[in-house]
């Protein structure tokens, strides 16, 4: 089953993927392999434009949606 989550506030949709995956470019980024990850939580604050991320209960980091 494909399952599709969208939020739309504001005349903006963002799609849940796009959330997990930008914070997944973001911790590769930091040179880090994405088998590491053990725990991804995402806070999108449609108010900021913004989506906060923690990693592995302790990474912390932020990115203009």
């Amino acid at each position: 089953m494909k399952t599709d989550i969208y939020i739309e506030v504001g005349g903006k949709k963002v799609n849940s993927k796009t959330l997990v995956e930008t914070t997944k470019e973001k911790w590769k980024a930091e040179g880090n392999k994405v088998k590491d990850l053990q725990a991804v939580e995402i806070y999108f604050k449609p108010e900021e434009g913004m989506c906060y991320y923690v990693l592995n209960s302790g990474v912390e980091g932020s990115f203009e949606v």
